[in-house]
Formats: C-alpha cells, structure tokens, sequence
C-alpha cells in the first residue's frame, strides 16, 4: 500500500550540491568537449589544409586554442585529483574542497600561463 502524501523523490528535495559533485559533473562534460574539439580541429587543419598560423591568428583560433587549454588543464588537475582519491587520500570533507577549488584555481593560472608562453614563442 502506498501513501500518496509521500514525495517520489525526497532526496533531490534536500540534497545540497557540492563542489565534489559539481567538479565530478564538469569533469565528464570537459572530457566530452575535449574528444569533439580535438576532432573538429584536426578535420579543419587536414581537410581544408589551413595553416596553423593564420588559424591561431585569428579570432575563433585564439578563443578555440585558450579554451582548449583551459579545458585540458582542467581535465588533467581533476584527473589528477582522482587518482590521489584511487590510492585513497583526500576523502576528508575539507581536504575535498580545498582540491577542488585548487583545481578550479589551477587550471585559470595553467591556461593563463599556457597563453602567455605560447604569445613568446609564437
């Protein structure tokens, strides 16, 4: 017999999102973001034989390389997190958070840094 006053689902009524949870998420998307933009890329530089130079000069270049970087940085400091989690350390609620913000931090400072050593070379 089932009460009809009960919710369907109580636990999506409480639940608080974390910033475990919410890196965990992104951390999926970014990695699916990064299989089709290595993709795209690579159809765009073999099919239509663009030159690297005049695709990184231009405006979509620049936003596509910054935001590639970014999101590898991303995926990799995440990655990297989770591996630290697979040989068991850092499951303490305080220890969680201070990685993932680290994580959000770092990959701004990686994808910055990135730039900046990109514009010197280039």
């Amino acid at each position: 017999m089932s009460n009809k006053n009960n919710p369907l689902s109580p636990h999506l009524q409480v639940y608080k999102w974390h910033i475990s949870s919410l890196l965990s998420i992104s951390h999926r998307i970014v990695g699916i973001i990064n299989f089709i933009l290595i993709i795209f890329i690579s159809s765009i530089l073999i099919f239509l034989g663009t030159d690297i130079q005049i695709f990184s000069k231009s405006l979509i270049g620049k936003f596509l390389i910054v935001s590639i970087c970014w999101s590898f940085s991303f995926q990799i400091l995440n990655e990297i997190r989770h591996l630290a989690w697979d040989m068991g350390y850092g499951f303490d609620l305080k220890i969680s958070r201070i990685t993932g913000i680290l994580t959000i931090i770092g990959s701004f400072v990686l994808t910055i840094l990135f730039y900046l050593i990109g514009k010197n070379l280039f």
